[in-house]
């Protein structure tokens, strides 16, 4: 598991690019193949495990092709750790805007 506490963004996209370049490496893909199977051009995938600028949209895609979906759904997962936690989402969960505060104005 990877511990994001006190880092910098930039190195939370090297630690995940690499990431994403261990599991291509670990599933035996070329960049070529990985690229194909994500309807995305090497360069991008080249691109991607250097950290460099690609779309969110790439990174899923990547990530489905490798498996990693799931984790991808579950990165911005609510921590429902009691009952009163899950009980305030599901009241915030039937929301769907958030009124301005009158001293927000």
């Amino acid at each position: 598991m990877m511990d994001l506490n006190f880092k910098k963004p930039d190195e939370i996209v090297k630690s995940l690019c690499e990431r994403l370049r261990l599991e291509r490496i670990r599933r035996q893909f070329t960049q070529a193949e990985l690229a194909q199977r994500a309807g995305v051009g090497v360069n991008t995938v080249s691109n991607l495990e250097a950290g460099r600028n690609v779309g969110f949209e790439v990174v899923v895609r990547v990530a489905m092709v490798l498996g990693l979906a799931r984790e991808l759904e579950n990165l911005f997962m609510p921590q429902l750790e009691s009952l009163d936690d899950l009980r305030r989402f599901e009241a915030s969960a039937s929301r769907q805007r958030i009124r301005k505060r009158s001293h927000d104005a």
